[in-house]
């Protein structure tokens, strides 16, 4: 029988979309027929009951350590049969390039992960290549980061970890009094972090696929901040963009991926549309977060986004979709600070066929933490339309009903 390999597969039920990719993946490969080995830490292994009642074999291993995951895989495969490995998470994708090569499976070479995952170097080697970058630097010394601030000649830079997620860490700095603070959050008193320049201009992401080694871009997100910080606060897909846009878009990613080294899986890039053209962003070897999977699976009816990868990696996948059929929308939940009164009822909206997920993170009584990254943020609503700007409106009219409200003094 067909086996998968699952690097850093389980995830609690409270992980929101991590949660759901998980569900996701493992209801498609089982579907399949296919025998599932789940690894995962014990911890999420422990919270997640229903993933591991539905794999075959289930291990403990630390799917951010590629070298016990590659030492742990070697050993089981000569046991065992394998044929495809996989795996979702950001701190999964190096791993699941070892076990690959140490497997001679199909899968993304380690050095090409490697390379995409340490930005300042994904930045160079795209740059050299011909591809529009922010202009960067790597700072082992806070006196570097001044002299980068000092030579954009007032323009404003941003202050990020060397490699990473979800806008932790991440600051924009217009002026050099907020150097420091940016170079501690960023980790800069451990190791050496990135400043770069901020580029103006609408942001997006393209999310792909790849299909016997060639790059598919499946959509291009529009993508909204929370003003002044990065930590992003909505999604719509496709993109309200002219075609010609989109396109080229399209072909600056599908290139750049290429050229990286990338050849399975998915594939996230961030981008943004500037008067001098496209200017990309950051690149990542696995899919986009915030939802955008289940986005991705609605506006192309009937597509496994898991199922296709799983597909790939055993030579049996059809070619990916076209152009996305329907429209989507993400929109994340900011409550007000202070101690939560109350919490919405969300079972009036899960029951909607519209809304494809509604999550709130607080309960009664929690005191409203700051957001500092998309880590934090309160809450969540997905919603599928026709298209998307009724997806866009759609879920602008329904998000008060999952909003946390009120909110009193935390000292009351």
């Amino acid at each position: 029988m067909t086996t998968v390999l699952i690097i850093g597969g389980a995830a609690p039920a409270a992980a929101g979309f991590v949660r759901d990719i998980c569900d996701r993946a493992l209801a498609q490969f089982r579907a399949r027929g296919v025998r599932v080995v789940l690894t995962d830490t014990a911890e999420n292994l422990g919270a997640a009951p229903e993933l591991v009642a539905l794999a075959d074999e289930v291990y403990e291993l630390d799917y951010a350590d590629p070298v016990a995951c590659r030492l742990w895989a070697a050993r089981y495969a000569t046991r065992h049969r394998v044929d495809a490995v996989l795996g979702y998470r950001e701190y999964a994708a190096l791993s699941v390039a070892e076990v690959a090569a140490a497997l001679g499976l199909k899968g993304n070479p380690p050095a090409a992960v490697l390379r995409v995952r340490t930005k300042d170097v994904c930045r160079g080697f795209l740059a050299e290549r011909g591809f529009p970058q922010p202009a960067v630097r790597l700072c082992a010394r806070l006196s570097e980061a001044r002299d980068f601030l000092a030579s954009r000649a007032g323009r404003a830079a941003v202050v990020k970890p060397r490699s990473g997620s979800s806008s932790e860490g991440v600051t924009l700095v217009t002026e050099e009094a907020q150097l420091p603070g940016a170079w501690e959050a960023a980790g800069g008193c451990t190791a050496s972090i990135l400043i770069e320049e901020f580029v103006r201009g609408p942001e997006f992401s393209v999310e792909g696929i790849f299909a016997s080694g060639i790059p598919h871009v499946l959509a291009v997100t529009a993508k909204r901040t929370e003003p002044g910080t990065f930590v992003e606060a909505g999604h719509v897909m496709p993109a309200p963009l002219p075609a010609r846009d989109t396109e080229r878009i399209a072909r600056d990613v599908r290139g750049a991926v290429s050229a990286l080294g990338l050849k399975a899986g998915h594939f996230h890039a961030e981008c943004w549309l500037t008067e001098q053209g496209v200017v990309l962003g950051e690149v990542h070897a696995r899919q986009g977060g915030d939802w955008i999977h289940a986005l991705l699976e609605w506006v192309h009816p009937g597509f496994e986004l898991y199922g296709a990868w799983l597909d790939d990696l055993l030579g049996a996948a059809p070619p990916p979709p076209g152009k996305p059929l329907r429209g989507g929308a993400v929109r994340f939940l900011f409550a007000p600070e202070g101690r939560v009164a109350a919490v919405p009822d969300l079972a009036p909206l899960r029951a909607d066929a519209r809304v494809l997920a509604a999550e709130v993170a607080l309960a009664e009584g929690d005191i409203v933490p700051p957001v500092s990254s998309n880590l934090d943020r309160h809450g969540v609503l997905v919603v599928g339309a026709h298209t998307a700007p009724q997806a866009e409106r759609l879920c602008a009219s329904l998000l008060p009903r999952a909003e946390v409200l009120p909110a009193v003094p935390a000292c009351a």
